[in-house]
């Protein structure tokens, strides 16, 4: 076998070594970030976005058309997590009930689906709430406070679930004080009770913590 000299000698000397000092640079960087290697390639998907989660405030006690209404943190969507945007919320010009609960819930699960506004979106906001969610009448027996639905809670997705345990739990017009948020269907199940965490505010596409089963008062 022929040996190289001279100049060839030396330019083979320098590629080797150029290569381990590549390879020793390459195994040092994924083994100090903790990353095995891997011959597959891995479509990570595009780089987050940045995101404000910031808007101002509703000034004013009434909505710009002159329709009366109430303040209230409505929860939304931002950076995958549930952020409160404080609104003045319409009452329903329809309204479901004489019930006062039931016409706050309304006004807030009106609010929810509502798209939100220019500003809002470019700030990063955005709703799961389905339209056509609204609040029905309780039913005999069932607790103070009780929320019905048009759908049952756990057919909700989780994330417009989320949105409206933590909206219901924040609203003074809807919720009788600090705690779990009593929501049921439209059928005769008796209502639950729902709690709204700081860990389904961070991860909102979790289930909210499901608490026991509210049995109906005795009449």
């Amino acid at each position: 076998m022929r040996r190289r000299t001279g100049r060839g000698a030396a330019r083979g000397a320098g590629r080797t070594a150029g290569l381990l000092l590549t390879a020793a640079v390459t195994v040092a960087g994924v083994g100090g970030c903790g990353i095995r290697a891997t011959t597959v390639p891995v479509d990570v998907g595009a780089a987050p976005s940045r995101v404000s989660c910031d808007t101002p405030a509703q000034p004013g006690g009434q909505q710009p058309s002159g329709v009366p209404g109430f303040r209230a943190t409505v929860e939304l969507v931002c950076g995958s997590q549930l952020v409160g945007v404080e609104r003045v919320v319409p009452v329903p010009e329809k309204r479901p009930a004489r019930d006062p609960v039931v016409l706050a819930a309304q006004a807030l699960l009106e609010a929810l689906e509502r798209e939100p506004s220019a500003q809002e979106r470019d700030a990063g906001f955005s709703t799961g709430v389905p339209n056509g969610l609204s609040a029905v009448p309780t039913r005999p027996g069932d607790p103070a406070g009780t929320v019905r639905l048009s759908r049952k809670p756990e057919d909700l997705p989780p994330v417009a679930l989320s949105q409206v345990v933590c909206t219901m739990a924040e609203s003074e017009a809807v919720s009788a004080g600090p705690g779990p948020v009593v929501l049921g269907g439209p059928d005769a199940d008796p209502p639950r009770a729902w709690e709204c965490s700081d860990a389904v505010r961070s991860r909102p596409e979790s289930v909210p913590t499901l608490g026991d089963v509210v049995r109906p008062s005795p009449s």
